[in-house]
């Protein structure tokens, strides 16, 4: 299982991918929408002066509309960078302007933070959009897998980051057919064939640490390693004590074992599971939860109502069917209509408040068959507990209630 850095870690991506979203979707009139990467060990003095230049190159241009929201930017993104004395070590990243929401209204809009891990990028450039390609590349460059392909025929080594793939290297061999005489020519033969069988095996497996180790750090230099082709041979290599170390830890799939656990818990019926929205938060609130699991796409709101008469305060969480129905939006015992206080993503909700809870939380996806399994059988929400709990005692609360959380 992931420890506490390495979930923190999983989440600072997620909202990463989450941000990525959001600026991609950005537009803006002219361009008065500003993207400022600064990479470590940069000088925030050497972008100030940059900036005081700009404004001043600015100042010149034609359109007075296009010219205000320019120097409205730059002037936003100089007042945020007074708030840092220096570049924080991995880097600043700094988005800025006014960008035209879904109704045509113009909104202001500054964001700053320091990245997960070191970027490497210097950029400065005023569109009508936010470059993100720096930050795709910092996502990508966490998420390169290595992939290694063995049967009968040959092996190939490659990478797989974001949806580029790249071949390194592949070699064939000519293994010798299984004999079907016997006698002593029989045993002679598959000796010959156990030692060439052997020689492949020894062949990809110093090849798999020649592209998989970095020779300067002497560790991976990929998130995780794919077998696959022939499952004897994937065994053999992957059990063989000529395949590194280093790189067997990579072979497990954290997702996998993870989920695997989970679906361990439920064959099992040990009664520490949880799954679906509504037991699930019963079970956190509750402090039962150990890991919280979560699909990384979950597309349910968090949705804080208030009855303004009563000022009784619901919560309720929607996906998007759900959220057309008005029928959710009312008091259920007047019939009133509820005032949206809060809207938020179940999501980041979580990403937010889980260590409230006393668990760790986990994003998965649904490229895996476990994770695919989950999304589509349990929801894309459950938790592995740390006590058994029996959820049937809690269907008093049925799944269309609301919690008051008031308090």
């Amino acid at each position: 299982m992931a420890d506490g850095h390495e979930s923190d870690k999983n989440i600072e991506i997620w909202k990463i991918k989450k941000l990525i979203k959001a600026l991609e979707a950005a537009r803006g009139n002219g361009t008065s929408m500003i993207s400022l990467i600064m990479p470590p060990r940069d000088q925030i003095s050497r972008v100030t002066k940059m900036l005081g230049d700009e404004f001043g190159t600015a100042s010149n241009i034609k359109s007075r509309v296009n010219r205000q929201s320019v120097l409205g930017a730059i002037t936003s993104a100089q007042q945020r960078l007074k708030l840092y004395s220096k570049v924080p070590p991995n880097g600043l990243v700094l988005y800025t302007g006014t960008i035209v929401t879904e109704d045509g209204k113009e909104k202001k809009v500054t964001i700053d933070f320091e990245p997960f891990r070191p970027i490497n990028a210097s950029l400065y450039l005023c569109d009508n959009k936010f470059h993100t390609e720096a930050l795709n590349e910092l996502l990508e460059s966490d998420y390169k897998f290595g992939f290694i392909v063995m049967d009968g025929n040959g092996t190939l080594f490659g990478t797989l980051s974001g949806n580029s793939r790249e071949v390194l290297h592949k070699f064939s061999v000519d293994l010798p057919k299984k004999h079907g005489r016997g006698g002593q020519s029989a045993l002679r033969f598959a000796r010959l064939r156990m030692e060439k069988r052997h020689n492949y095996v020894r062949k990809t497996a110093e090849l798999a640490t020649q592209f998989f180790i970095n020779p300067a750090t002497s560790q991976p230099n990929v998130s995780g390693l794919i077998l696959a082709g022939s499952a004897d041979f994937k065994t053999e290599l992957s059990q063989s004590d000529m395949f590194d170390q280093r790189l067997q830890a990579k072979i497990l799939n954290v997702e996998k074992r993870l989920i695997g656990k989970y679906f361990e818990e439920i064959s099992q019926d040990t009664g520490k599971y949880v799954f679906g929205v509504d037991d699930t938060l019963k079970a956190l609130e509750m402090g039962a939860v150990e890991i919280l699991i979560v699909w990384e796409n979950l597309d349910i709101n968090r949705y804080q109502l208030k009855n303004s008469t009563t000022v009784e305060v619901f919560i309720k969480h929607l996906n998007k069917e759900q959220e057309a129905n008005e029928n959710n939006f009312r008091d259920p015992s007047t019939s009133t209509d509820l005032e949206v206080i809060e809207k938020m993503s179940l999501l980041e909700w979580f990403a937010n408040e889980y260590r409230r809870f006393g668990c760790s939380l986990e994003f998965v996806t649904n490229k895996s068959q476990e994770g695919s399994q989950f999304c589509r059988g349990f929801g894309g929400i459950g938790g592995i507990l740390r006590y058994q709990l029996d959820m049937r005692s809690f269907d008093e609360l049925s799944d269309a209630e609301v919690y008051d959380d008031s308090e």
